[in-house]
């Protein structure tokens, strides 16, 4: 039969997406934390009985499964990951303190440094040293590399970090080391520099190995065990898993850095966006996700979310394998409302789906935003919530707010109208500083606002952003499982290469390349794909020399891997100028006196994938819907009978003045005041800011 589906868990619910002959359906149910794996066969089972097969019938005829998870960030944001210990070259014990002295807010003097990943106890050093061209300048000294074993056996470590200087050059003592752990500490996880982030500098390569030594060991584990118990409930396919980069590739591939699934769950909307995008006439978005636990704020240009490289700081950590953009606050349904030194805070604390919020009714205490929005009518508890998956109750959420107001000086449903202008106001900033930190002006752009909680409050952020249409497509409940299903299966690496860009080596350039087209075919081979139909992007990366980060740009677009026919004498003088450009683009300035360095030669490859409808927005007039009823509610100016409407029976062409509610099957839509909702050709919503 085809299915094609879609997962990603999030902190509170796991959404599923199935496409099966053109048409998607949605689901969600409530995450289980403590084992995630057993919310999906949850999800799973339900989409089964759907189509009215058994799960092990439904998993036989499922041609591909994609999944996106936060395992990674959870480890990091809990700090549970593995005991971790890091062995690099004598001397630079302490780079991971140092941190480049980067601090993440220059102004807090009392910000304090992360929690260590890596205490100075478990950072230990070897005797040898690679120089800067890759030849051996001191042996590898394995007696101290077999003490520091035996240092970290002692303090119980159950995953290795191994960052050498120049190791990427060089791998030999890596790969010795990693033999002598082997020996000396058999079981343990080892994660080497040279094959995590192959390039310099050596904090960013030292960083993204020692996050990915400590988020691996839950990493494989999760993933291992969905995949058994996927196989043993009838699938016979490949787990396909998203990465932070907008590609999907195979659970082996992950296993060999799991550090790649960072921030891959954001990354599924924001390659969903791209495609809706796209289809609607509209290459220049703001994608903000509002789910239960965070909010996610992307951009999409010109059509494209491209992967960067770099500087990628997540968790406070940086992480320098390719990511799609992505900037997360602690804002969503599930965040916490409260008072904190005499001000009223809503996150980043929150309920998650265990307890979850009060009104979810499995023990939760703490009042919530989505417990504001009940209190604000803009829930209700006449109807099925999720899917008609449970019922909300106000038992105990006008209470909260009560004892919430009464530390304010005031009532329950002035607190929760409160908490709703404090989380819409530290969205809207946030939105803010993520434009404005690259340079754009926000009214050019059109918002398409998903996740469960993103339609209810989409049109009150734009407004104050002067952003005049958001999208807000049918599937934006489980916009990012949906995503999935659109994201190329992709494999997206880098070999350092550093010299000045007048004095290329185009022999060995090519030889890099190779050598990554052999990898990604191996790979691809081993997931079922020919080498006939992997694309391929040939792209450098580039700075002025001075510069601490580089530009990672297109040099050519091939339709089969292997086709390098773009390396010639003039490589050089094209990759100059393709840079100036781009640097011009990004920064606003050229250094025309500079001749520009070359960092590093990259390599994404890429299998297009069958993509799920995506129609115009264009639609026939059709007549005006009436309201299925009223409700009590405020919208942001006051209490007032609004009226309600049923998503599912809406038609293209209709058109919704605010204020209004309308209530789909998984989301909430909230029209503002001075704003129209008006329903396209493919059934999604689309919201116009109206004249005066």
């Amino acid at each position: 039969m085809n299915f094609r589906v879609g997962i990603d868990i999030g902190g509170t619910f796991t959404d599923f997406a199935l496409l099966h002959h053109g048409e998607v359906k949605l689901h969600k149910n409530l995450s289980t934390p403590h084992d995630r794996s057993e919310g999906v066969l949850q999800g799973l089972q339900t989409l089964a009985e759907q189509q009215g097969l058994s799960l092990r019938d439904f998993l036989g005829a499922c041609e591909t499964i994609v999944h996106g998870t936060t395992i990674a960030d959870n480890t990091l944001i809990e700090m549970n990951g593995a005991v971790t210990g890091l062995i690099t070259t004598q001397g630079f014990r302490d780079e991971m303190a140092y941190r480049r002295g980067f601090k993440e807010d220059i102004w807090d003097v009392r910000l304090e440094p992360p929690v260590e990943i890596v205490p100075r106890r478990r950072r230990l050093t070897v005797t040898e040293r690679i120089r800067a061209d890759g030849s051996v300048h001191e042996p590898l000294d394995e007696a101290s590399v077999r003490e520091a074993c035996r240092k970290l056996r002692l303090q119980k470590v159950e995953s290795v970090a191994v960052s050498l200087l120049f190791s990427f050059l060089n791998p030999v003592h890596e790969r010795r080391i990693a033999s002598i752990i082997a020996e000396e500490m058999p079981g343990v996880a080892i994660s080497l520099s040279h094959q995590i982030l192959p390039r310099a500098p050596e904090y960013d390569r030292t960083s993204t190995t020692v996050v990915n030594a400590y988020v691996a060991p839950r990493v494989t584990h999760y993933l291992d065990r969905l995949v058994t118990r996927l196989a043993d409930a009838g699938y016979p396919g490949q787990l396909m898993v998203m990465q932070a980069s907008g590609g999907v590739m195979t659970r082996e591939y992950i296993a060999d850095a799991p550090v790649r699934v960072l921030a891959s769950g954001p990354a599924g909307g924001v390659v969903g966006s791209a495609h809706v995008g796209r289809a609607k006439g509209c290459a220049d978005l703001l994608c903000v996700d509002m789910g239960g636990t965070s909010y996610d704020m992307a951009l999409v240009l010109s059509g494209q979310a491209p992967a960067e490289a770099g500087w990628n700081m997540h968790h406070r950590y940086l992480v320098g394998v390719p990511m799609i953009g992505v900037e997360t606050l602690g804002a969503g349904g599930g965040s916490i409302c409260q008072v904190h030194n005499s001000m009223l805070q809503v996150g980043p604390r929150s309920a998650g789906s265990e307890p979850g919020p009060i009104c979810y009714g499995k023990g939760g205490n703490e009042p919530t935003v989505t417990d504001a929005l009940l209190m604000l009518g803009i829930l209700s508890t006449d109807e099925g919530f999720a899917g008609g998956g449970f019922r909300l109750s106000a038992l105990g959420v006008t209470e909260a707010f009560g004892a919430l107001g009464h530390a304010l000086g005031y009532g329950a449903e002035q607190a929760a109208f409160d908490c709703w202008r404090l989380v819409n106001a530290n969205m809207t900033n946030g939105v803010r500083r993520t434009t404005a930190g690259k340079g754009i002006d926000p009214r050019r752009l059109v918002m398409l606002a998903y996740g469960g909680n993103g339609p209810a409050f989409a049109a009150t952020q734009a407004e104050s952003l002067g952003i005049r249409r958001v999208l807000i497509p049918k599937a934006s409940p489980t916009f990012s499982a949906l995503g999935t299903l659109v994201a190329d299966p992709t494999i997206d690496e880098e070999r350092s290469m550093i010299c000045s860009a007048d004095r290329i080596d185009t022999a060995r350039m090519s030889a890099l390349w190779s050598e990554l087209e052999k990898r990604a075919e191996a790979h691809f081979a081993r997931a079922g794909y020919a080498r006939a139909q992997i694309c391929a992007s040939y792209r450098v990366n580039m700075r002025y020399p001075g510069q601490n980060f580089t530009l990672s740009f297109e040099l050519f677009a091939a339709d089969q891997l292997g086709d390098q026919s773009f390396v010639g004498p003039d490589l050089a003088s094209r990759a100059m100028n393709m840079f100036n450009a781009r640097h011009l683009a990004e920064y606003g300035h050229v250094r025309d006196h500079e001749v520009p360095e070359l960092t590093a030669v990259r390599l994404v490859s890429s299998v297009p994938t069958p993509l799920p409808p995506a129609s115009g927005g264009s639609a026939s007039e059709a007549a005006k819907p009436r309201p299925a009823r009223t409700r009590r509610a405020n919208l942001g100016e006051g209490f007032a009978d609004t009226p309600v409407f049923v998503g599912p029976d809406l038609i293209p062409g209709q058109t919704i003045a605010g204020p209004a509610i309308i209530e789909e099957r998984f989301t909430t839509i909230v029209v503002q005041n001075g704003w129209q909702a008006l329903i396209d050709a493919a059934g999604d919503y689309e919201l116009l800011k109206l004249p005066g």
